[in-house]
């Protein structure tokens, strides 16, 4: 497998989509994302595209540093254009000092996907998901 275009889409992604979020709903993006088509390139592993996204957003500099909710986004994206479509959560929670917490993280039949802490977003209440499940 030619892992090159996929690597190219993961820095095109990562370069746009932040820049989106800062005018768009996230509930848009992720509409449109949904309706994106799957490549017709062999798509890679989850877990590299996930590693690449990460690699390319914690180079960049804001707004297109890494977040959770840039994480999410870009690789909603990914996993839409590979055919393996993912949940867009955005949740919150109170911390151990009481403070609120937000936090976003993709899913899979209801399971937190690529999350580098997948058993914490079990501990967030989910406010919103898109597309809705």
């Amino acid at each position: 497998m030619n892992a090159r275009p996929w690597k190219l889409r993961v820095v095109a992604a990562a370069l746009v989509l932040p820049l989106v979020l800062v005018f768009v709903r996230p509930a848009r993006v992720a509409g449109w994302i949904a309706r994106r088509r799957a490549s017709t390139d062999p798509p890679p592993p989850d877990a590299d595209l996930a590693e690449w996204t990460d690699r390319v957003l914690q180079r960049l500099p804001p707004p297109w540093r890494r977040t959770c909710m840039r994480r999410s986004i870009v690789l909603q994206y990914l996993l839409q254009r590979a055919a393996r479509p993912a949940i867009l959560n955005v949740g919150v929670r109170r911390d151990a000092r009481g403070v609120l917490d937000a936090h976003a993280w993709l899913s899979r039949d209801g399971l937190p996907l690529l999350e580098p802490a997948a058993q914490q977003a079990a501990s967030y209440r989910i406010l919103a998901s898109f597309p809705s499940p």
